[in-house]
């Protein structure tokens, strides 16, 4: 396998570069907003390097958000806000419970399930882990589960949220690479049950060694059917969603807004909703699409410099300088990648480095769907390893536990995932069946 030399890839990059980079990095450091760090950085670059005309800053900013799939991140925020004050997400654990709270470690495995079935519908990880934390952590405990350890099940289990379809990750990756969303989600879900599917497994093996969970309720058909028959309505939410994506129907975007629609209509039918909630969850899905949407505008334009400057072609060139081996070069990515989300959200994670990643990967043969779900399931870890883990901070706000108390029981659970990213990684079918 051939590789362009750092010197074909591009001109020799000086200080005009490696200055506002290193003042990026260096904000980023010092607790500095992302969105802010990064807007100042491609500011810097661009006015540096001269490489693009600075009105670019300014075009990208409004190009960047104007886009029809953009759309989708606040309304499926809003509908995991619709789902939890209308009760609906109680009903999804409640049919989690009933479906697999009769095995060896019930309670565990299910809320692991009940976080699948949320990711299901909001997809996002930190709704995840606050709504099921809030439902599940207290009778993890009464069960026998150290508390540190029922947060760090809890915050794994809600990693599923960017992971398993819809997801508002794999929107922004879509949006980033000009790659269709729909399959996207098409590629993540076999990927997405596996994650959630190592969750339970790691869960099995601790209860195992440590016995965290003593008693089992037995798995009744009845209970079940009947558990089934009564979240009716809240099963229904995510076959709207994924069979409408799937089949064509619906775009990713226009299931968004009908899954608003019907979880609200649901809500008020039941009355657990009043139209005076309504502005209360428009406010709190404005406050969480104000943290991601501004990283999504400003980091675009940085994207804009960085392919100005050939830096994709410089790192492919790089990493072949090194070594030629296809394996050598995945595993070098996953560690990239791991190390990119300890320290930085998920967002700007994709809209910084998938366009200079993704030419590595192809360059070893890898499909570009592929290498989406390898990103976003190895950026997953993130959310529970410090010093960034956000699930682990949310479950800790929750609680009162301490984080690297949460950090040291999730440490399994971290091992399991990765052995997941690495199965993806060297296994492609997994994300390219479909083809």
């Amino acid at each position: 396998m051939e590789f362009m030399t750092i010197g074909q890839a591009t001109a020799d990059l000086g200080w005009t570069f490696y200055g506002p980079l290193l003042a990026l990095v260096g904000l980023i450091v010092l607790g500095v907003p992302i969105w802010v760090a990064i807007g100042l950085g491609s500011l810097g670059m661009l006015t540096m390097t001269e490489t693009l005309p600075l009105s670019v800053f300014g075009e990208s900013l409004f190009e960047g958000i104007n886009a029809f799939a953009l759309i989708a991140v606040p309304l499926f925020i809003l509908t995991g806000d619709a789902l939890v004050r209308s009760g609906l997400s109680d009903k999804l654990l409640d049919v989690a419970e009933a479906s697999v709270g009769g095995m060896r470690t019930g309670l565990g495995s299910s809320t692991t399930l009940g976080c699948g079935f949320f990711a299901c519908i909001s997809g996002s990880d930190a709704a995840g882990a606050a709504a099921v934390g809030r439902m599940t952590i207290h009778r993890l405990v009464e069960r026998g589960y150290p508390l540190p350890a029922a947060c760090a099940l809890v915050a794994s289990g809600a990693c599923t949220g960017i992971l398993i379809p819809p997801s508002i990750a794999y929107i922004v990756m879509g949006l980033v690479l000009g790659m269709s969303v729909s399959t996207l989600f098409l590629a993540a879900a076999i990927p997405g049950v596996l994650v959630m599917l190592s969750v339970m497994t790691t869960n099995v093996v601790l209860n195992r060694l440590y016995g965290f969970e003593g008693d089992r309720a037995p798995f009744s058909w009845r209970r079940w059917a009947s558990t089934v028959w009564d979240a009716r309505w809240a099963l229904f939410v995510p076959v709207v969603i994924l069979g409408g994506i799937y089949s064509g129907i619906f775009t990713p975007t226009e299931a968004a807004s009908v899954a608003v629609v019907v979880v609200v209509l649901i809500g008020i039918h039941q009355g657990r909703l009043t139209l005076g909630d309504i502005p209360r969850m428009l406010e709190s899905s404005a406050r969480v699409c104000g943290v991601i949407v501004p990283i999504i505008a400003v980091s675009l334009p940085l994207a804009q410099t960085l392919a100005s400057l050939d830096i994709p072609q410089t790192l492919v060139g790089g990493i072949g300088g090194l070594t030629e081996s296809p394996i050598l070069i995945i595993l070098m990515m996953i560690g990239i990648l791991v190390l990119a989300g300890c320290v930085m959200e998920t967002t700007p994670n994709i809209v910084i480095l998938s366009p200079l990643l993704l030419p590595v990967a192809l360059s070893v043969g890898m499909n570009e769907f592929h290498f989406a779900i390898l990103m976003v399931t190895t950026l997953g870890l993130g959310f529970i390893t410090p010093p960034l883990g956000l699930n682990l901070f949310v479950v800790s706000g929750l609680t009162g536990s301490s984080v690297l108390a949460i950090a040291r029981y999730a440490f399994p659970f971290v091992l399991g995932m990765l052995l997941v990213v690495l199965l993806i990684a060297f296994v492609p079918w997994l994300s390219t069946w479909w083809l």
